[in-house]
C-alpha cells in the first residue's frame, strides 16, 4: 500500500460525509487532532524508552498518585487488561528502572502498595510537555466564548457517542458485582 494512502487515512474514517462543507472542516480537524495526539503519546512512549504497558503503567500511576489514589498490582491488570503474571513482570521491570516502588499494604499483609517515583513522574510530564503546551496554549487565546462553544460541543460528541449511558463517576474503579 503507498504510504500517502496510509499517511492520510485517519482523515477519512467517517462513515457518513459531513453535509455541510463547515461540518465536514470540523470533522476533519476532530479527527486531525485525534491521530496527532495518538502520534504525541506515541513518541512520548518512544521517548521514554519504556514499552506501551510500561508507559501506560507510569501513567496510571502517576495520575492514581496526583488523585490521591493507591493502587496495586490487582487495579493495574484491570487497568491493562493484562495478567496478573504480566503485571507482575511490567512492575518488576518498573522497579527495577527506578520508575515505581513496592510497599507492603498498610492492612493487607497479602497486598502491595505501588507508586510512581520523582524519576516517573518527570519522565512523563516531560514527555507530555510539548503536546499539552501546544493545547494549553492555543486555547487560552481563544476567547471565552469560542472556548464555551469548543467545550459545548466536544461535549456534546463525548455524549452522543456514549449513547445515553451515565458517565462513571470515577473511571478507575471498577464494579465487581456487574
Amino acid at each position: 500500500m503507498p504510504l500517502t494512502v496510509v499517511r492520510r487515512e485517519h482523515v477519512h474514517l467517517y462513515a457518513r460525509e459531513p453535509g455541510s462543507p463547515a461540518a465536514k472542516t470540523a470533522v476533519e480537524a476532530l479527527l486531525r487532532l485525534q491521530h496527532t495526539e495518538d502520534q504525541q503519546i506515541e513518541s512520548a512512549r518512544i521517548e521514554s524508552g519504556l514499552s506501551k504497558n510500561e508507559f501506560l503503567t507510569v501513567r496510571y500511576m502517576l495520575q492514581a498518585h496526583r488523585d490521591g489514589r493507591t493502587m496495586g498490582p490487582k487495579d493495574l491488570a484491570v487497568m491493562l487488561a493484562v495478567s496478573n503474571a504480566s503485571v507482575t513482570k511490567i512492575v518488576d521491570g518498573l522497579v527495577q528502572k527506578g520508575l515505581l516502588s513496592r510497599t507492603a499494604h498498610p492492612t493487607d499483609r497479602r497486598a502491595q502498595v505501588l507508586a510512581t517515583t520523582d524519576q516517573a513522574a518527570e519522565k512523563i510530564d516531560a514527555s507530555y510537555a510539548q503536546f499539552h503546551a501546544a493545547v494549553v496554549d492555543v486555547l487560552e487565546r481563544l476567547s471565552d466564548t469560542d472556548n464555551a462553544v469548543l467545550a459545548d460541543s466536544l461535549n456534546k460528541i463525548v455524549d452522543a457517542l456514549a449513547g445515553g449511558a451515565p458517565a462513571p463517576v470515577d473511571e478507575y474503579t471498577v464494579d465487581d458485582h456487574d
